[in-house]
């Protein structure tokens, strides 16, 4: 077995890892970058090394300093998580050259599998059903569209070394090809360091199922069943299950059988996933689901697979790793009720999602009712840890399990609406709805959901007056002209400032020393309440037409002149951060007076871009 083990890697996937060496007696090494010094990760190990600065292409990406603070602390084994080097077939094989274990399949797997369309050629010779598409070597822009045309609309272009939703766009008409071929070419390149693309048939209603496989070194390949990613916005998953919703028994059994063959294909050793898209639009049947990709690596969402196979995933990776067979055989696999899973990210649904970074002054988790075995937080940070630009926003992993699919939901949805984050936004308000809504209550999804519905999800909520009255107490001392009632305790209206806007509250007289504002938490959202002063000190909301940085960034695209005229909604430019662009549209109708963006310019958080002034 395995006796030390350095992890490759980060934040809660970091910590998860360490959490079962721990438990094994596995001595861990973490390593850092300047801005994760103080993390969780790093405080949890048992040896930590510093490993440059905080962008991932000075730190964790680079491979050789990962196998330096191999080499200076002993670390006998490697596991690189997902994402950064998880799928590097080069730093898998500069593992093995080090004379170190490699925690993860083969490097000549992970290159079949690495490239999209290189890869679904594989499976169809394995006898994997591919989606129909264009996955040839040529790419040439006016080829591509030609292939599109024939494929027929819609259809997506995606890289083929993406992952993640990144590099993926989805095309309607053939006017918009071109546009949709070079930004997606472009994210690739940034993203991946590779700009090739497949052209892929869109399905109108689909689902994405998965199916999580183990192989070892001794020949055996297992399947620990499927799990449904449906709900999905911009391609990129938000809430997981397992089971399927709607799986019948003979369906499960032709797509884990399928998922089992790709994973031989291949030599597959270790966890993997095989994604299939499925036709939603009617039930589940094994002659409308096609092969999409496989991740070679752990996923994201292997906790749901656990809480219903009661397989601890990561020990199965280091045993296997360590050259022991598989734990369990497939007849000894069986699926224990359903599983949910929710990512928390530091983002703003009502802004469109765009990625909130700062302070965690306030980090507060719900928990599921009754046994503690039903709920699971999976996160690396803790409350006055920092959100950085310079990594992906999710604060946590929140799961839930029950008997059946109506109870996990419910447990997910009652944890979500218990967890309160402040200064910093979250979705959490976002996932609770989604949980609620009537096509997802039922079962009923595909990936075009949060498309369809995703305005009225993105709402924010609006805490209850009770809610309101109970933390407007505590700010305004008793004595000051309270109104009386019979038999009812003195109560009083006063005016405060909820985030700014100005409300009146009739309230039950507060404290002797009140305090100068409070936050109340509800519906998995903080809000400030503060008395309401008449000096105006606290400001309002800005109308005057300036769009400023949401975040640190980089310029990558300006779409207007200064003097130009512009209405509502339109494009102004595009801010590429956390990972992703970010489009800045004009608030209303009117005129660019000042332009002080350029393509390429690095910006800070609230550096003045462009300013709109509004058309009489």
């Amino acid at each position: 077995m395995i006796t030390s083990l350095l992890i490759a890697n980060r934040g809660e996937i970091a910590c998860r890892i360490i959490r079962t060496a721990r438990a094994m007696g596995i001595r861990t090494i973490a390593v850092f970058s300047d801005a994760d010094a103080q993390a969780l990760h790093v405080r949890e190990a048992d040896e930590a090394v510093h490993i440059g600065p905080s962008p991932t292409r000075e730190s964790y990406l680079v491979g050789e300093k990962i196998l330096a603070a191999a080499k200076a602390t002993g670390a006998e084994a490697i596991h690189p998580g997902y994402g950064f080097l998880s799928e590097n077939a080069e730093f898998a094989q500069a593992v093995i050259d080090a004379g170190l274990v490699w925690v993860g399949p083969n490097p000549s797997s992970i290159t079949a599998m690495g490239l999209k369309d290189a890869a679904k050629t594989l499976m169809a010779e394995a006898g994997v059903p591919v989606t129909p598409g264009y996955m040839g070597a040529n790419q040439e822009p006016d080829l591509l569209r030609q292939e599109a045309d024939k494929v027929g609309y819609p259809v997506l272009i995606k890289a083929v070394a993406g992952g993640g939703g990144k590099g993926m766009r989805l095309v309607e008409s053939a006017d918009a090809f071109a546009d949709a071929l070079a930004s997606c070419k472009r994210e690739a390149a940034a993203s991946f360091g590779n700009d090739h693309v497949l052209i892929e048939k869109y399905i109108a209603s689909p689902r994405h199922i998965e199916v999580q496989v183990f192989g070892d070194r001794h020949g055996n390949v297992v399947h620990l069943f499927e799990r449904d990613c449906s709900l999905q916005r911009r391609h990129q998953k938000v809430i997981e299950e397992a089971p399927a919703p709607g799986m019948d028994l003979a369906t499960r059994e032709a797509l884990c059988a399928a998922a089992v063959r790709a994973a031989k294909a291949v030599d597959y050793v270790g966890a993997g996933t095989i994604e299939f898209i499925a036709d939603g639009s009617g039930a589940l049947s094994a002659d409308r689901i096609w092969f999409m990709e496989m991740n070679t690596r752990l996923q994201v969402e292997h906790p749901v697979t656990e809480a219903i196979t009661g397989v601890d995933l990561v020990e199965w990776q280091l045993r296997v790793a360590s050259g022991e067979p598989l734990p369990l055989a497939q007849h000894d696999l069986s699926i224990d009720g359903w599983a949910m899973e929710a990512r928390l990210y530091a983002e703003d649904p009502a802004k469109g999602f765009l990625p909130s970074i700062g302070r965690l002054e306030l980090l507060q988790f719900g928990e599921s009712e009754g046994a503690k075995e039903t709920g699971r937080i999976d996160t690396g940070v803790t409350q006055g840890a920092e959100v950085s630009p310079f990594y992906d926003p999710m604060i946590a992993k929140i799961i839930a399990w029950g008997d059946d699919r109506d109870e996990a939901r419910e447990r997910l949805g009652a944890m979500l609406e218990d967890t309160a984050v402040w200064p910093v936004r979250t979705n959490a308000s976002f996932l609770v709805k989604a949980l609620q809504h009537p096509d997802f209550a039922a079962g009923k999804v595909d990936t075009g959901l949060i498309g369809r519905d995703g305005e009225a999800l993105a709402q924010p909520p609006v805490p209850s007056a009770d809610t309101l009255r109970a933390g407007a107490s505590s700010l305004v001392p008793a004595g000051i002209a309270p109104g009386l009632r019979l038999n009812a305790p003195p109560r009083r209206t006063a005016w405060f400032l909820l985030e700014g806007e100005k409300i009146e509250l009739e309230i039950d007289d507060g404290s002797d020393e009140p305090a100068s504002s409070v936050l109340v938490t509800e519906q998995g959202q903080a809000w400030l309440l503060a008395p309401w002063r008449r000096d105006g000190a606290h400001g309002a909301a800005d109308s005057s037409g300036a769009i400023v940085a949401p975040m640190p960034g980089k310029v990558i695209a300006v779409e207007v002149k200064q003097g130009e005229t512009v209405t509502k909604g339109q494009k102004l430019l595009t801010l590429e951060a956390m990972k992703m662009e970010h489009t800045l549209t004009a608030p209303f109708d009117g005129t660019v007076r000042a332009l002080a963006a350029t393509p390429g310019q690095q910006v800070q958080v609230d550096a003045l871009l462009v300013q709109i002034e509004e058309t009489d």
